[in-house]
């Protein structure tokens, strides 16, 4: 049978709030709109936690996170970066193995054909390297065009991002995920955007290792996202707030789905959650199964 847990009343809002950025705080331009800066002021005015957990590398979220007045922690990279944006120095990494990318390569291409590759090196100047036919599913987004697949090996990564001529995302993630085994952990993270990271690196690792160093725990976390890789940070978290725009497999774990990133979905959730006491609603928690 399924049991709800009881409803419960909180005195004061989630203590921390993470949100992906692309398709979910991110309006299609790249930008913050003014309603989402208000809420997120309203929650670090409650005494909140604002924490990015994006697929971006360390690079290639600095500017976003200075335009916010961020000086705190951020999770990149799908969750093998814990950034310091303040400091501007990684905390904490995790690489992928550049014979293990190879490999899984090889395998993702015995079952489809050529798929184009591109990379991001680890550390916090790491550039976005792309070999010829990869197409950058972000225009805004820098990158350096390489002249061979050898090229992207150079110096240790962080990931590799996929496409393939013809299969859609879905269809070729689930290729990958089918032949890859143990060399990597496959996600996908937007339009355009298969990715191979380090096996069991996910977003809820790095949020765990944010909320660890932040002295705060899951049962403090409200998530925000809008693709597949975000449902691990949703499985963390206390509760799981899914865009209007978010992919089908992400809204069947949700909690909650919210408006879109262009209606300021994140904006219309905290202004519910934050009033001017920092009273939250109740509300009912995720169900527990349990077998009779």
């Amino acid at each position: 049978m399924v049991l709800p847990t009881a409803y419960a009343a909180r005195t004061a809002a989630y203590s921390l709030i993470a949100t992906d950025l692309d398709g979910t705080l991110l309006r299609g331009d790249d930008t913050v709109s003014d309603r989402s800066r208000a809420a997120l002021a309203r929650v670090a005015a409650a005494g909140a936690r604002h924490l990015v957990v994006t697929g971006r590398p360390a690079p290639r979220v600095r500017p976003l996170l200075e335009d916010l007045g961020g000086t705190g922690l951020a999770v990149c990279g799908q969750g093998a970066q814990l950034y310091d944006v303040g400091a501007d120095r990684l905390l904490w990494s995790v690489t992928l193995d550049r014979e293990l990318a190879e490999t899984a390569l090889g395998k993702i291409e015995a079952e489809v054909g050529q798929v184009y590759a591109a990379v991001d090196q680890d550390g916090t100047d790491g550039l976005t390297l792309i070999e010829p036919g990869y197409r950058m599913p972000h225009p805004t987004l820098p990158a350096v065009r390489v002249g061979r697949r050898r090229d992207l090996w150079g110096e240790p990564i962080s990931k590799v991002l996929l496409r393939h001529p013809t299969l859609s995302d879905d269809e070729l993630a689930g290729v990958a995920r089918a032949v890859v085994g143990s060399l990597a952990t496959v996600t996908m993270s937007g339009p355009g955007t298969v990715e191979l990271q380090p096996c069991g690196i996910t977003k809820a690792t790095g949020l765990a290792l944010a909320a660890e160093h932040l002295g705060l725990r899951r049962e403090d976390t409200l998530a925000f996202g809008d693709m597949p890789n975000d449902i691990p940070m949703f499985d963390w978290a206390a509760r799981g707030v899914a865009m209007a725009n978010a992919h089908p497999e992400l809204k069947a774990v949700a909690d909650e789905v919210t408006l879109s990133n262009e209606d300021d979905g994140i904006a219309a959730v905290l202004e519910r959650l934050y009033g001017e006491t920092g009273c939250v609603a109740q509300y009912a928690p995720k169900t527990l199964s349990m077998e009779p």
